[in-house]
C-alpha cells in the first residue's frame, strides 16, 4: 500500500526523526494508525453506550433529567465521595 504526504507532514515527519523521536518515517505511520485504532475504539464504546441508553429509556427505565435530578444526582455523587474519603483516612489516635 502506497500513499502520499503533504509537505507539512514531512515536514513533521523529518523533524521527528532530526529530535530522535522516531528513528524512520514508518514509525510515524505506525503511531498515527495507533491513536487512529484507539480513537475508533472510543468511538465504537461511545455509538454503544448510546444504543444501550436508548434501549434503556425505550424500556422505562432512564432517569427524566430536571434541574431536580441532576442536583440530586450530584448531591448523590459528592455524599458517596466524603464516605468514601472518610473510609479511606486512618482512624485518629
Amino acid at each position: 500500500m502506497d500513499g502520499e504526504f503533504t509537505a507539512d507532514q514531512l515536514a513533521l515527519i523529518r523533524q521527528a526523526i532530526a529530535t530522535g523521536r522516531l528513528h524512520r518515517a514508518d514509525e510515524a505511520v505506525k503511531e498515527a494508525l495507533g491513536v487512529w485504532e484507539q480513537r475508533e475504539r472510543g468511538r465504537a464504546e461511545f455509538l454503544a453506550s448510546v444504543d444501550e441508553a436508548r434501549a434503556e429509556i425505550a424500556a422505562g427505565e432512564g432517569i427524566p433529567l430536571t434541574q431536580d435530578s441532576i442536583r440530586d444526582l450530584a448531591e448523590g455523587v459528592k455524599r458517596r465521595g466524603r464516605e468514601r474519603l472518610a473510609a479511606e483516612r486512618p482512624a485518629p489516635v
